[in-house]
């Protein structure tokens, strides 16, 4: 009996060391497939390239704040990314560059959606925070023959006949009525590159919303003209009107003197209708 028990001891011994040898060798063969995936994974080769960190929208100033580091499928990468910071800000150059499409965050940063260092994405980046672009029409006279350039300052006179005022005594007004705005484009030109003179049929400015209204009702009710600005010109003109008779140096028509001196006596009357008949009867005036 001694010996059967010892032969199944044995046995049982053996077949339990057989198991634990098939279980580790599984165990390592599973190690090895997971290792080969993993390294499979990695020998994708990728590289580095910017992306949008946030939204960024058209005519918005790029700035390094604005973009971050991305690891880019080698076999995708688009054309025209930046894989280098001295691409897409190089050194010594302030210069800013602006956004000319739409992009979304992680969205990679092309060539073809920003402008180049000091180049403008339109009207847009050249309004100041609060300001808006407003057409004034021009011809060869109220243009300053063809002169103005993007970037130059003019004082704006309006010429027009005020509702009310008597004709025969002071006719046409010109009055000064904005002073050194500025000019952001000439006809379709938003650069300051013209080398001549160009002949523009509307110009540009950048004002507030204030001064559009103000312009709007001008331009619809008389004749705008421009007189250009110096550079360096930093003084600020003071309030101009002019009409023919002071232009002339007229005295006041005596008639007309003589009616403000002595206006006459205003006299309120109503009318009652009585049947066929209106009575017109004398009021107090109020």
């Amino acid at each position: 009996m001694r010996a059967v028990f010892g032969l199944v001891l044995i046995v049982g011994v053996a077949l339990a060391g057989f198991a634990v040898f098939m279980v580790k060798d599984f165990l390592g063969q599973q190690a090895k497939m997971a290792a080969a995936q993993a390294k499979q994974v990695e020998t994708v080769p990728t590289k580095t390239i910017y992306v949008a960190k946030r939204q960024l929208k058209y005519g918005e100033e790029l700035t390094q704040a604005d973009v971050r580091q991305v690891a880019w499928p080698a076999a995708a990468l688009p054309e025209g990314v930046y894989t280098e910071k001295e691409q897409l800000f190089p050194a010594g150059d302030a210069r800013p560059r602006y956004v000319l499409r739409l992009m979304e965050p992680s969205e990679a940063i092309m060539e073809v959606k920003i402008t180049k260092p000091g180049e403008d994405a339109g009207l847009t980046s050249r309004l100041e925070k609060g300001m808006r672009a407003f057409a004034i029409k021009v011809d060869v006279s109220s243009g300053v023959s063809g002169f103005l350039r993007p970037g130059d300052r003019v004082d704006v006179y309006w010429t027009g006949r005020v509702e009310g005022f008597d004709r025969n005594s002071n006719g046409d007004v010109t009055k000064l009525i904005e002073t050194g705005i500025k000019l952001v484009a000439v006809d379709q030109t938003s650069g300051g590159t013209i080398s001549e003179a160009v002949v523009a049929r509307t110009i540009t400015v950048a004002v507030n919303p204030q001064q559009v209204a103000a312009l709007a009702q001008a331009q619809s009710t008389g004749r705008l003209s421009l007189s250009l600005v110096g550079n360096h010109d930093d003084t600020v003109a003071e309030a101009i009107e002019v009409d023919q008779r002071s232009l002339l140096g007229l005295a006041e028509a005596p008639q007309i003197q003589e009616a403000r001196e002595h206006p006459e006596e205003e006299i309120c009357t109503i009318r009652t209708r009585r049947g066929s008949d209106v009575v017109e009867t004398q009021i107090a005036c109020n």
